[in-house]
């Protein structure tokens, strides 16, 4: 029996498929029951526990936002099929299931590559994903329940169906995108935009209504449960009235920037860039652009944290880019320019860099949750009735049992900063123990740590230098236990009354 060619394609993606999950499975074995991260606790996981629990589209657990509810259906369907028998099997569903994801990612930003490269030698396809996999910042993002890995997944596919000219599928793919991430409406626009006004399409630029139409029901929902169009105003004035801030947008245009054009060893591909341009060429690369371009532009105007996750969904472009320029190279070139990008990539899965970053970003995480769930074990066995006071993600992590760091609910008394002032001036009758830790890579001793370096960091948003733990005990806290891993650390005081 002759297999039709589409059936060799077919299996060939299954293949694929099956290697890159295996791939990300034996990767972060070791992470798979990690307890949750920062804005997993804070905002995706408890959405996905009211949505298992209750059936609540909308969050009441946690301050509703305007995230739509796409990957936390996910989460809470996973639990549905695969059970929720204790935090830790909970954690184990919730990161596989994200796996799974990203194994999707892996195989559509694959199978783009491939369309990108026609006509190309060295085989770029290849070394585009081997980048993306070694990217630290897609290793961590593969594991986590938040919203950017799905959306990079989502993009990569509806940007292949378009070229392949599936408009229906491509379709569907970017209703479900927009469904995961708001900001990724620029991609349906993109699409529609394309159609209609270059090839004159009407009716299959008409179809890109559906992505909008399904986002302002969202809305709509959400406004109805919440009274206001963005889940709530604290949100809309910090992701939208301060992000359209003029130092603000500045700010973010570097950071963009220098993470994607100099940051983790991206530099070697800008080079590859420079020399190779040409080589990007032609509608396929053209519309690629456009929506690269047009999600990029959304993600540095709007967001009043300028996360770098916010660029997982460009990254399988940029990188198809670096590898498919590079085919300007002579071989040995080539070759060698990918093994240094690969190498420097993996090595900044441990190598974090001396200025601020976000945990996140590579295996710095997993070293906050692992202090973080040490203080937390000490305080549970040593202090279980005690009054604990520190700064949220910590006050979240002992507040609830789901998230995987204690057995029982700890009372926890919310700061707003350990700022020194801050700390100096609490009343000390309101909590028993103090939790500090460090919220950013610590600037304090390393080889920027010089007087106009320090002046300019404070006016960045986001960098708030904390109290030391000198200054803490001058100021009356006694030291009862500290920890410390990789540059971070994690501490707990008593109040001298």
């Amino acid at each position: 029996m002759t297999i039709k060619p589409l059936s060799r394609k077919r299996v060939s993606s299954a293949i694929f498929l099956a290697v890159f999950a295996i791939i990300l499975a034996a990767l972060h074995r070791p992470y798979l029951k990690l307890p949750f991260h920062w804005d997993e606790l804070g905002q995706f996981v408890p959405a996905a526990l009211d949505l298992y629990r209750d059936n609540a589209w909308v969050p009441h657990s946690t301050l509703p936002n305007v995230h739509p509810p796409a990957v936390m259906a996910l989460v809470a369907l996973a639990w549905r099929v695969f059970g929720y028998a204790s935090p830790e099997h909970s954690i184990l569903v919730a990161r596989s299931a994200m796996l799974a994801v990203a194994s999707l990612g892996a195989l559509f930003s694959f199978l783009l590559a491939i369309r990108l490269a026609r006509g190309t030698v060295g085989a770029p396809a290849f070394a585009s994903i081997l980048f993306l996999l070694a990217s630290p910042l897609f290793y961590t993002q593969s594991m986590m329940v938040l919203l950017d890995m799905p959306a990079m997944t989502l993009t990569a596919l509806a940007l292949l169906l378009f070229l392949e000219e599936q408009w229906g599928w491509c379709a569907a793919a970017c209703t479900l995108l927009v469904l995961t991430k708001e900001t990724a409406i620029t991609t349906p626009l993109v699409f529609a935009a394309w159609l209609y006004f270059r090839d004159k399409k009407i009716r299959e630029a008409a179809y890109f209504l559906a992505p909008a139409i399904a986002l302002g029901a969202w809305l709509v929902v959400l406004h109805r449960a919440t009274g206001h169009w963005l889940g709530n105003a604290e949100f809309a004035q910090y992701n939208v009235g301060d992000a359209l801030k003029p130092l603000q947008i500045l700010y973010s245009i570097a950071e963009r920037a220098f993470y994607l054009f100099v940051k983790e060893g991206r530099f070697i591909g800008v080079i590859a860039l420079y020399v190779g341009w040409r080589m990007l060429r032609g509608k396929d690369w053209t519309v690629t652009a456009l929506v690269a371009g047009a999600q990029l532009l959304m993600v540095t105007l709007l967001g009043g944290a300028v996360l770098d996750r916010y660029l997982l969904p460009v990254l399988p472009i940029l990188y198809a880019a670096f590898a498919i320029a590079a085919s300007a190279y002579p071989a040995a070139w080539r070759w060698t320019s990918h093994t240094v990008l690969i190498a420097v990539l993996l090595l900044n899965w441990v190598w974090n860099p001396p200025y601020p970053f976000q945990f996140e970003d590579n295996l710095a995480m997993v070293d906050f949750v692992e202090l973080q769930r040490s203080a937390a074990d000490f305080i549970e066995v040593n202090a279980p009735t005690r009054r604990i006071a520190s700064m949220w993600p910590f006050t979240g992590a002992i507040g609830d049992p789901a998230f995987g760091y204690v057995d029982r609910h700890l009372r926890a008394v919310s700061l707003q900063s350990f700022n020194l002032p801050d700390l100096t001036t609490l009343d000390r009758s309101s909590f028993d123990l103090l939790v500090v830790y460090s919220r950013q890579y610590p600037i304090e001793g390393s080889w920027i740590d010089v007087a106009p370096l320090d002046r300019l960091l404070r006016k960045l948003p986001g960098y708030h230098p904390q109290a030391t733990r000198d200054e803490l005990t001058q100021s009356g806290f006694l030291l009862l236990s500290r920890w410390q891993r990789h540059g971070q650390w994690i501490e707990v005081y008593a109040p001298l009354r």
